[in-house]
């Protein structure tokens, strides 16, 4: 029963997306695309991170890298997810204009909690606030634990405006168990890589991430089906064969992504409990 259920509403989900998101790509492109024609030579980049209690994960490496870019016009949006430990007093302990943050006053029951469910749905809700709140002209995701080269919004702006793409991903390189490797493109049909090296014009905000995604049988991360979506209705996306982004494993991990939520089980169980 519970599977005809995930099934129905998967179902409903990608009709209702498929019906009301190519209608809205056209909308906003006639009404927005005009300002894209002409390069700003410093437009403004909304940033932004959905986080839960990893105050100093947070600190070191995503606020690290994104107060570290070359490119400095951008707005720093930091949504923590009724985050608990601290990370809102230690964020405005930093004196940067640029950086706005706000912690979500609820966390309550959304999916059944299992490891993989917060791998697959997590960051969800957090990250359609950061949506809601954007300003820029162009939007890009980091995740607390990751880190950006220095250089990492400003080739993937100068990449966007001189080929006039509306997305943008790049290649990253992935520790897992001690070896690095680089990863080029995620998904070869549509050329898109990790979340991490996204950045796409504001316009395409309407694009909201899916509390059901883990209801799917495939694309059930929150990441990937926003980018399946974005494919199919016409977003124009570039892909540039660079590396703009290491990730690495968290504190006391081996492995990263969903094994290393699969060999911590517990711990992701308990950390991100519902309240």
């Amino acid at each position: 029963m519970e599977k005809q259920i995930n099934k129905l509403i998967s179902s409903i989900k990608h009709w209702q997306y498929n019906v009301t998101e190519p209608l809205l790509l056209v909308t906003q492109r006639h009404i927005y695309e005009r300002n894209y024609f002409s390069n700003d030579e410093e437009p403004l980049i909304s940033v932004y991170v959905p986080t839960y209690n990893r105050c100093e994960l947070l600190m070191d490496r995503a606020v690290k890298s994104v107060l570290s870019q070359t490119y400095t016009n951008f707005e720093f949006i930091i949504i923590g997810d009724c985050c608990t430990d601290g990370t809102e007093e230690a964020v405005k302990e930093i004196d940067d204009p640029r950086i706005k943050f706000y912690n979500i006053p609820k966390r309550d029951y959304r999916y059944p909690p299992s490891a993989e469910n917060h791998w697959y749905a997590g960051p969800v809700v957090a990250a359609n606030q950061a949506l809601s709140m954007v300003l820029g002209k162009w939007i890009a995701r980091i995740d607390d634990d990751d880190i950006w080269t220095e250089e990492h919004l400003e080739v993937l702006l100068n990449f966007a405006q001189k080929e006039h793409w509306e997305f943008v991903s790049s290649a990253y390189s992935a520790v897992r168990d001690g070896e690095e490797q680089v990863f080029s493109m995620i998904d070869e049909e549509i050329k898109i890589s990790g979340t991490q090296t996204w950045l796409y014009r504001s316009y395409l905000k309407f694009f909201r991430y899916n509390i059901h995604c883990w209801r799917k049988e495939w694309n059930r991360v929150n990441d990937t089906d926003i980018q399946d979506r974005m494919y199919r209705a016409g977003v124009r996306m570039g892909y540039l064969d660079e590396v703009t982004c290491k990730i690495i494993p968290r504190p006391g991990e081996t492995t990263i992504g969903l094994d290393a939520y699969k060999q911590n089980r517990g711990e992701k169980e308990q950390h991100f409990k519902f309240s």
